[in-house]
């Protein structure tokens, strides 16, 4: 059985309804599900999952969440070196940046993807859901 950890941020809920998706499909391939908020989330704790999905919507400027999210993230890149992840988020204006901007972050540390990122246009959407559904179907 796969160990699989989420870590999102979500501030109106919907990357929260993307993560409970992601979460359902890791579950539907019998994978060991541990969901975590960006403040107990650490470098440390890295090794102890077979996968790890990121979730985190654009922000500002399409950058990560800057209080919480993207400390966190940043404290713990060094150890994504042959990790296997995915990425997720919502957004409301822009075409995507942010995201395109964490993957490469994530090639950069040396992350295997499982999956190609999902990114949901403001609430998501069923088809959306279901690509959430896949991309933790993905990890397990």
């Amino acid at each position: 059985m796969s160990k699989v950890a989420i870590v999102y941020w979500s501030g109106t809920g919907n990357t929260a309804a993307m993560a409970a998706a992601v979460e359902e499909g890791a579950k539907g391939r019998g994978a060991d599900v541990c969901v975590f908020g960006p403040s107990s989330f650490t470098a440390d704790m890295v090794a102890d999952f077979d996968a790890i999905a990121f979730g985190c919507p654009a922000m500002g400027a399409e950058v990560l969440e800057e209080t919480e999210f993207d400390p966190m993230f940043t404290s713990i890149e060094g150890s994504l070196s042959g990790k296997r992840i995915a990425l997720f988020g919502s957004y409301g204006w822009g075409d995507g940046q942010w995201m395109r901007d964490w993957e490469d972050r994530c090639i950069s540390a040396g992350a295997r993807f499982t999956h190609d990122f999902v990114m949901g246009n403001n609430a998501p959407t069923p088809d959306v859901l279901d690509e959430c559904k896949s991309l933790g179907s993905s990890l397990a």
